[in-house]
C-alpha cells in the first residue's frame, strides 16, 4: 500500500474537488440514513392505531431533523392517512436529494480522478523521454506501453471509484451504526457480530489479490510486448513464414495471462459471495431477535423496521469492501511497476547553471573510455582526439569498432565510462543537454521516420516554423526532391508507421533532409548512405560539400568517400584509434585504411 503515497501529491493538487466531492458523500448518506427512521416512525404509528394499542410518548432517538419533524407532526391535528402522506413525501424528497448529491459526488470524486490520470501519464512520458538512451536497450517498447496504459488506468481506478466508494462506505456504515447504537445497543453487537469473520476474511483474501494482480500486470506487460514486437517485424516473420511459431508463442503468453486472470477471479468469485453471506447473516440476526424483542414489546416494531432497512442499506457498502480494496491492491500492485520507472535517477542531466554552446568550437576527446552497463563491452578505450572547428572528419571501422559510440557520446545519450570530452574547453556535462543537441544534427544508420507527412518529418528537428520552400531545398539537397514531388501529395504525402511506405534509400535522404534543415553547427553522419545507389551518393556529397563550409562535420562509415575533402580520417579498432591521418598520409602508411581503398578502386572498376 506504500506504493500508492506517490499519488497523494495530486490528491493534494486537487484537494478542492477532493474536498468537496467527500462533503458531498457525507451529505448523500446523511439523507439515505434519515430515511429509514421515518419508516420506523410511521410503522411505530401504523401499531399504535392499531384497536387496543396505548399511544407511546416520543423518544428522541433519532437525528435533529428527523425529531423537528416528529416533533411538527405531533403538535399538528392531522388525520392517520395525512400523516402517512408527509412521512411518504419527505421519504421521496430525501431521496430526490440523495440523487443530486450522488450526482455532484461523481462530478467532483471521478472527474478528479480523470485529471489525475492525465497528469500522470504526462509524468510518466516526461519521465521515458528524460530516461538515456541505456535504458531503451533494456527494457521493451511493448512494457513500456503496458505501465503507461493499463497500469495508470489501475491507478485511476484508486483515485476515482475506489477512493469514493471508501468514503461511502466508511460515512454510510458510521451513520448507520451510530444511530443503530443511538436505538438499541444490544442489538446492534448482536447484528455486527459477523464483522469480525467479514475483516479477516478481507485481511487474507486481498493479499492474496495483491499478489495474484501483480503477477497479472507483469504477464499482460509480456503479452503486450509479444504483440508490439509482432506487428513491428510483420516483414520479417511473413518472409521466414514464421506465422505459426509466432502465434504459438503468443499463445502461449495469452494462455499464462488468462489461466492467472481466472484464477483471480475465482478467487474474487468465492470473496464476494462470502460477503453476501456475512450481511444475510446480520439480517437473520436482526429479524430474529428483534422478533423476540417485539413479542415482549409491540412497540419495538418500528425498532426492527428500522434495524433491517439499515441492514440492507449496508449490504452494498460493506460487499463493496471487497470490490473496493481489490481496486485499491490491484492500483497499488500497477503503482508499484511505474514507481520503478518513476525513481530512476536519470542519469544524463543538465546542471544548474547550465552553459549554452557557443557558434562553433573546438571538441576535445581526452583519454575517454566506455562500457555499456548492460553487456559489460568496452566500446571506447583510451581514445583521444582534438576536432578543430570547422573541420571534417571522417571515422572508419569494422562493426562494432565504436563507430556509433562517438557519435552518441557527443549527443550525451551517454557520458563517458571516465576520461573527459569538452567543446569550446568546456566539459558536455556543463552545457543543457537540450541546447547541446539543438547543436548537432545526428542522422543515424537506423534511420526513423514518424507516421506523418513527408514535409513535417522533414521539418520535424527545426527549432521554429519553417515554410515549404526551405523544406524543398533541404530535400535537395538530400537529393530526394525529385522523388518527394513524384508522389500524388508530394511533400504532404502520409508515410507509413516508421516510413514503411518508402524504400530503404529514400528514408535515409529524408532524415538527411530533416538534418539538413536543421542548420547545425555539428553535422554528424552515421554510415547513412548504406541504401543509396552510387550516382546519388555522389550527387548528396557534392551538395554537403558547400552547405559544409565552416562547419565542423563527423562522417561515418565503411566506405571512403573521394567526393568530399577530409581534413582528418581515423581508423577505428575497438574503440581505440588504430591509424589517424590524411588521405594521403594514410596511404602512404600502407596500412588498413589503404587496403581499404585499394579494395574499394577494384569494386568500382569491376
Amino acid at each position: 500500500m506504500k506504493e500508492l503515497a506517490a499519488v497523494n501529491k495530486y490528491l493534494w493538487k486537487y484537494k478542492e474537488r477532493f474536498l468537496l466531492g467527500t462533503f458531498f458523500v457525507v451529505l448523500s448518506n446523511f439523507f439515505a440514513v434519515i430515511a429509514p427512521q421515518i419508516t420506523g416512525y410511521v410503522v411505530s404509528q401504523v401499531q399504535q392505531h392499531l384497536p387496543g394499542a396505548t399511544k407511546l410518548p416520543h423518544v428522541q432517538t433519532h437525528s435533529y431533523l428527523v425529531n423537528l419533524l416528529i416533533d411538527w407532526l405531533d403538535t399538528q391535528q392531522i388525520s392517520f392517512a395525512k400523516l402517512v402522506a408527509i412521512c411518504s413525501v419527505t421519504i421521496l424528497i430525501l431521496a430526490v436529494l440523495r440523487g443530486v448529491m450522488l450526482f455532484f459526488m461523481r462530478q467532483t470524486i471521478i472527474v478528479m480522478s480523470r485529471h489525475i490520470e492525465y497528469d500522470q501519464k504526462n509524468e510518466v512520458y516526461v519521465k521515458y523521454q528524460a530516461l538515456d538512451a541505456g535504458f531503451y536497450k533494456t527494457h521493451n517498447t511493448g512494457d513500456l506501453m503496458s505501465r503507461i496504459t493499463e497500469d495508470v488506468s489501475r491507478v485511476r481506478m484508486y483515485t476515482g471509484p475506489a477512493i469514493m466508494y471508501l468514503i461511502n462506505l466508511v460515512t454510510l456504515i458510521g451513520l448507520a451504526l451510530y444511530y443503530m447504537l443511538k436505538k438499541d445497543v444490544t442489538l446492534t453487537l448482536y447484528v455486527l457480530a459477523p464483522l469480525p469473520i467479514l475483516a479477516i476474511t478481507i485481511y487474507f483474501v486481498n493479499s492474496i489479490i495483491n499478489k495474484k494482480s501483480e503477477k497479472i500486470q507483469g504477464l499482460l506487460s509480456n503479452l503486450t510486448t509479444n504483440a508490439q514486437e509482432t506487428y513491428a517485424g510483420i516483414r520479417v516473420i511473413k518472409s521466414f513464414v514464421q506465422e505459426k511459431a509466432m502465434l504459438s508463442f503468443f499463445e502461449k503468453n495469452s494462455e499464462d495471462y488468462k489461466k492467472n486472470a481466472i484464477d483471480l477471479a475465482k478467487v474474487e468469485s468465492i470473496y464476494f459471495p462470502s460477503m453476501a453471506l456475512l450481511i444475510g447473516l446480520s439480517t437473520i440476526v436482526t429479524i430474529f431477535l428483534g422478533g423476540l424483542q417485539a413479542l415482549q414489546d409491540p412497540s419495538r416494531v418500528g425498532v426492527i423496521v428500522e434495524f433491517v432497512i439499515y441492514i440492507n442499506m449496508l449490504t452494498f457498502p460493506v460487499s463493496a469492501i471487497g470490490w473496493t480494496a481489490s481496486m485499491i491492491q490491484r492500483a497499488a500492485a500497477s503503482q508499484k511497476r511505474l514507481n520503478e520507472f518513476l525513481d530512476i535517477q536519470e542519469k544524463v542531466t543538465s546542471p544548474t547553471n547550465a552553459v549554452q554552446p557557443t557558434k562553433s568550437a573546438d571538441i576535445v576527446f581526452d583519454n575517454v573510455n566506455f562500457v555499456y552497463n548492460h553487456t559489460g563491452i568496452k566500446a571506447i578505450s583510451d581514445f583521444s582526439l582534438t576536432i578543430k572547428k570547422g573541420e571534417k572528419l571522417l571515422v572508419l571501422g569494422k562493426t562494432g569498432s565504436g563507430k556509433s559510440t562517438l557519435a552518441q557520446l557527443l549527443l550525451r545519450f551517454y557520458d563517458p565510462t571516465s576520461g573527459q570530452i569538452t567543446m569550446g574547453g568546456i566539459p558536455l556535462q556543463q552545457y543543457d543537454v537540450q541546447a547541446l543537441r539543438q547543436h548537432i544534427s545526428y542522422v543515424q544508420q537506423d534511420v526513423f521516420l514518424f507516421s506523418d507527412t513527408v514535409a513535417d518529418n522533414i521539418s520535424f528537428g527545426s527549432k521554429e516554423e519553417v515554410g515549404l520552400d526551405a523544406v524543398k531545398n533541404a530535400a535537395s539537397l538530400a537529393a530526394v526532391d525529385h522523388e518527394i514531388e513524384g508522389f500524388e501529395k508530394g511533400y504532404e504525402t502520409l508515410i507509413g508507421e516508421r516510413g514503411v511506405t518508402l524504400s530503404g534509400g529514400q528514408k535515409q535522404r529524408i532524415s538527411i533532409a530533416r538534418a539538413l534543415l536543421k542548420a547545425p553547427e555539428l553535422l554528424i553522419l552515421d554510415d547513412c548512405l548504406s541504401a543509396v545507389d552510387a550516382k546519388t551518393e555522389h550527387k548528396i556529397l557534392n551538395n554537403l560539400a558547400g552547405f559544409l563550409d565552416q562547419k565542423t562535420a563527423i562522417v561515418i562509415t565503411h566506405r571512403i568517400f573521394s567526393v568530399l575533402h577530409f581534413d582528418k580520417i581515423i581508423v577505428l579498432e575497438e574503440g581505440r584509434i588504430l591509424e589517424m591521418g590524411t588521405h594521403e598520409t594514410l596511404l602512404e602508411a600502407q596500412g588498413y585504411y589503404a587496403e581499404l581503398y585499394r579494395l574499394q578502386r577494384t569494386e568500382n572498376d569491376d
